[in-house]
C-alpha cells in the first residue's frame, strides 16, 4: 500500500512538472499580461530587456532592443531622424532601393507656424517608418534655439517654447497615426554641440521651467510620444540620464508621461543611477551596462521594485509596436505621393524677408542668372543623425528649369563645372566634399556686368550646411565669407546700374548676418533647409505660383554678439583658458542670460534686430479687426477678424502675445502665448480666427516657492502679424492661481 501511494505521489509530481513546463514553454507575451511574462522572467531576461542590442532587421537602423524568444518578446527597430526616415538605401543580395523622403527640416516646419500642416507631413513620414519595418522614429529634436551657432538648429524649431511645443506635439501626433512610436529629443538643455558628452548646463529654475522645459511639456501632454530620449549633458551638475528628479519627478510625476525613457547613444558610466533614476533603455547597448545591472541586483544596490518598474514600462511599450503585433511591413511606401507632400510643406513654410518695390514674384519667362554653388548642390536636409538618405535632392538650376524660366547656360555650366571640380579634388585626397566651408569662386566684375546685359533677374543662391556633433562659427558661416560679400556687392551694382533685379535664396540651416547686406539686394527668399522637393518651393515662390505664409521662428540679430547667450557660448571664450583649469562653455555653459532668450530679451530691452520674431512678408496685405477677448474659469478666449485687403490670395498668421500687469516678477515686455493661421484667403475674403489662452499658460515660475504663479490684474492681449509688429489690443482681467512644483532640478553653481 505504501508502494502505491508513493507511485502516484510521484506520479502526480511528475504530473505537476510537466504542466509547469508545458505552461512555462506556451507562455508568450500578449497585450494583456505583462504582469505575467515579468514574474515568469528571470532576473538575466529582466536586465537584458534594458540594454539595447545588436540587429540587421533594418540596415541603417540606429539601434535595437533585445528579443526574449521563450516568453515571444520580439526585437524591435529605432530609427533616424527628424526629417525623414534615416536607413541604409541599398542592401546587399537585392537590386531594390530603399530609398526614404527627404522632408523638410524642422525648423522650417515651425516657419509654418501650422500645425495641422506639421500633421500631416508627419503622418506621411510615419507611413515610411511603418513600411520599411521600424517601430520608433528618434525624433522630434526640439531643444530650444537658444543660440544661432548651435550646430543642429535646423533639426529643432524656434527661440519660443510655445510654438516649439505646439510644433512637436503635431509631430508626434502625425508619426503615431501610422501606429509607430517617436522619440521627443533631447531631454534636457542640450543647446550645443561642443563638448555636448560632458557639458554642464548651469540654469536656474525659471529659465529651466518657463523656456528649456516647456516645451517639452508641451509636446509630452499635448502629443502623447511612446517614449523620450534623455540627453548627454550634465544639467546643473549631474547628467540628465542619471537625474531622478528630470526623468520621474518631473517627466513622470508632474507632467503624467507613460512611456519609456531611453538614453540617447553612448550611455554613461552610472549605468546603475540611470535606472535607477527612470532611463528604462540604455542604447546602443554594452555587455557591460548588463553586467553592471546584474551586479546591482545581486548586490541590493537596485531594489526589485525598481528593476520591474523600468521592465514593465519596456514590455508595455512593445506590445505596442508593430513588430509585437506582427504586422507585415511591405518596404514600398508610396514616395511619390510622399513627395508631393514634402514640397507642399516647403511652399507653405518658406519665409519672404525682404520685397522691395514688389520685386517679386516674378512673371516666370524671365531669363534668369542663376549665382552660387548652392545653385547645383541645394541643400534639403543638415548632416548626422538628421540625415536623410533621399534618392535625389532637386536642385535650383532644375527646379528654375521646370518652372519655366530660362537659365543663363554659361553661367549653370560654369558652377557645375566648379563643383564637379571642387568635388573631384576632394576624392583624390581621400576627404568627404566639406560642404561647410565651402569655396564660391570668384567672378570678374566685367562678366558680372556682361551676365547683366544679357539677363532679366539675377538670382543668388547662399548655402550653409551644419550638423550634429559641431557647432557653427561666426566668419565665414553666421557672417558672409568675403568672397559673398564681394559677389553681392558687384552683382548688385551691376544689375542695378542697368536697371535689372537681384533676388537671394538663403538655402541656409541656421540664422546667419543679414543687416549689413541686405540693402544691396531687392528681395531675400528664405527656405532654410526644405528638403528634397525644396527647390520646387522656392521656384513656386519666386514666380508667384504660391504666395508665402511663413514666418520666423526665432530672431535674426544684427550682429552675433548681440545675442545675450553669446557672452556664454563656445565661440566667445577661449577654449584653452578657464579658472581652476576648466574651459568655460566647454566643460561648462552658465546661462547667464536666464530668461532673456530671443525675442524676450530684444523686444524688452527695444534692441534693434535685421528681422524680429515671427516676421514674414507677402504678395498681399491683410487687415485685423474686432480684437475681442472673454475671460472664462480656466483663462481667456481670444478672437481676431482678419480680412486680406491685397489683390492675390494668401494666408497669414496671427500671433497672440500677452503683456503681464506690472509688479511681481520681472517679466518680458510680451510673451507669445497663442497662434493661428488662416485658410487660404481670397482678397476681400475674411475669417475669424480664435484661440484659448489657460491660466497655467499665464504663469511664470517663482524660484522662491517653487510654483508656477498667474498674477492677479489686467493681462494686455496683443494680436500681431510679428512680435513687433501689432496691430490690434485688447484686455483681460485675470484672477490669482499658483501651482505648486517639486523643486527637483537643482541650481547653477556660482
Amino acid at each position: 500500500m505504501k508502494k502505491t501511494c508513493f507511485t502516484i505521489l510521484l506520479c502526480f509530481a511528475w504530473g505537476l512538472s510537466s504542466y509547469a513546463q508545458t505552461i512555462q514553454q506556451t507562455l508568450t507575451l500578449r497585450e494583456d499580461n505583462v504582469e505575467e511574462i515579468l514574474n515568469a522572467m528571470t532576473i538575466e531576461e529582466k536586465v537584458s530587456l534594458l540594454v539595447g542590442g545588436l540587429g540587421s532587421l533594418v540596415p541603417g537602423a540606429a539601434g535595437y532592443t533585445r528579443e526574449i524568444e521563450r516568453l515571444g518578446i520580439p526585437m524591435t527597430v529605432l530609427a533616424d531622424g527628424p526629417a525623414g526616415l534615416r536607413i541604409q538605401p541599398k542592401r546587399e543580395g537585392t537590386d531594390q532601393t530603399f530609398y526614404c523622403t527627404g522632408f523638410p527640416t524642422s525648423t522650417l516646419l515651425a516657419s509654418s507656424w501650422d500645425p495641422e500642416l506639421v500633421e500631416t507631413v508627419t503622418t506621411a513620414m510615419g507611413n515610411e517608418v511603418l513600411e520599411y519595418g521600424v517601430d520608433v522614429l528618434l525624433a522630434p529634436g526640439m531643444n530650444l534655439h537658444r543660440n544661432p551657432l548651435c550646430g543642429r538648429n535646423f533639426e529643432y524649431y524656434s527661440e519660443d517654447p510655445l510654438l516649439s511645443g505646439k510644433m512637436a506635439a503635431a509631430y508626434v501626433r502625425g508619426i503615431q497615426k501610422n501606429g509607430v512610436g517617436t522619440s521627443v529629443k533631447h531631454f534636457a538643455a542640450n543647446n550645443q554641440e561642443t563638448n555636448r558628452l560632458e557639458n554642464d548646463a548651469r540654469i536656474s529654475n525659471r529659465a529651466l521651467r518657463e523656456l528649456y522645459l516647456k516645451n517639452f511639456e508641451i509636446a509630452i501632454k499635448e502629443g502623447k510620444p511612446w517614449t523620450v530620449m534623455s540627453s548627454y549633458n550634465k544639467l546643473n551638475g549631474e547628467y540628465t540620464q542619471q537625474k531622478h528628479g528630470l526623468l520621474t519627478t518631473v517627466l513622470r510625476d508632474e507632467w503624467g508621461f507613460d512611456g519609456i525613457v531611453m538614453t540617447d547613444w553612448g550611455v554613461k558610466d552610472g549605468t546603475v543611477k540611470s535606472a535607477k533614476a527612470g532611463n528604462d533603455l540604455m542604447e546602443p547597448g554594452r555587455q557591460v551596462e548588463i553586467d553592471r545591472l546584474l551586479a546591482a541586483v545581486n548586490e541590493g544596490t537596485i531594489s526589485q521594485e525598481e528593476l520591474d518598474r523600468n521592465v514593465r514600462r519596456m514590455l508595455q511599450y512593445i506590445v505596442k509596436t508593430p513588430h509585437f503585433k506582427g504586422y507585415k511591413f511591405s518596404n514600398k511606401p508610396d514616395l511619390k505621393a510622399h513627395a508631393v507632400v514634402a514640397r507642399k510643406a516647403a511652399e507653405e513654410s518658406i519665409i519672404l524677408l525682404r520685397n522691395e518695390c514688389n520685386t517679386l514674384p516674378l512673371k516666370g519667362s524671365e531669363k534668369v542668372a542663376l549665382y552660387g554653388l548652392t545653385s547645383v548642390d541645394f541643400f534639403g536636409i543638415g548632416t548626422g543623425s538628421g540625415e536623410v538618405n533621399t534618392k535625389h535632392i532637386v536642385n535650383m538650376q532644375e527646379a528654375m528649369t521646370e518652372a519655366g524660366f530660362t537659365l543663363d547656360e554659361n553661367l549653370a555650366e560654369f558652377y557645375r563645372t566648379c563643383y564637379a571640380t571642387q568635388s573631384a579634388t576632394e576624392k583624390m585626397e581621400g576627404s568627404a566634399i566639406d560642404k561647410r566651408h565651402r569655396s564660391e569662386p570668384l567672378i570678374s566684375v566685367k562678366a558680372i556686368e556682361r551676365q547683366a546685359k544679357d539677363n532679366d533677374v539675377a538670382v543668388v543662391v547662399l548655402g550653409r550646411i551644419a550638423g550634429e556633433g559641431a557647432d557653427r562659427a561666426v566668419k565665414d558661416d553666421f557672417e558672409l565669407t568675403s568672397i559673398e560679400r564681394e559677389l553681392l556687392q558687384n552683382i548688385s551694382m551691376s544689375y542695378h546700374k542697368a536697371g535689372k533685379k537681384v533676388v537671394v535664396v538663403l538655402n541656409i540651416v541656421g540664422v546667419i548676418e543679414t543687416a549689413s547686406w541686405k540693402h544691396l539686394v531687392d528681395a531675400i527668399v528664405l527656405p532654410w533647409a526644405p528638403g528634397q522637393e525644396g527647390a520646387h518651393a522656392v521656384a513656386d515662390i519666386l514666380k508667384g505660383k504660391v504666395n508665402p505664409s511663413g514666418k520666423l521662428p526665432m530672431t535674426f540679430p544684427i550682429n552675433y554678439m548681440d545675442m545675450p547667450s553669446s557672452k556664454n557660448f563656445p565661440y566667445y571664450w577661449d577654449m584653452t583658458k578657464g579658472r581652476k583649469g576648466e574651459r568655460p562653455n566647454v566643460d561648462y555653459t552658465d546661462y547667464a542670460e536666464g530668461i532673456w532668450v530671443g525675442y524676450r530679451y530684444f523686444q524688452t530691452n527695444n534692441v534693434e534686430v535685421s528681422y524680429p520674431f515671427g516676421y514674414g512678408l507677402s504678395y498681399t496685405t491683410f487687415s485685423y479687426s474686432k480684437p475681442k477677448v472673454k475671460a472664462d474659469k480656466d483663462g481667456f478666449v481670444a478672437t481676431i477678424t482678419v480680412t486680406n485687403t491685397g489683390k492675390v490670395a494668401g494666408r497669414e498668421v496671427v500671433e497672440l502675445y500677452v503683456a503681464t500687469p506690472s509688479g511681481g516678477l520681472e517679466k518680458p515686455s510680451r510673451e507669445l502665448k497663442a497662434f493661428a493661421k488662416t485658410k487660404l484667403l481670397a482678397p476681400g475674403e475674411s475669417e475669424t480666427l480664435t484661440m484659448k489662452v489657460s491660466a497655467y499658460e499665464l504663469a511664470s515660475f517663482n524660484e522662491e516657492h517653487s510654483a508656477w504663479e498667474t498674477a492677479a490684474g489686467t493681462y494686455e492681449v496683443l494680436f500681431g502679424s510679428s512680435v513687433s509688429d501689432i496691430r490690434c489690443t485688447a484686455t483681460c482681467k485675470m484672477k490669482a492661481r499658483s501651482w505648486e512644483v517639486h523643486d527637483v532640478l537643482g541650481n547653477p553653481k556660482e
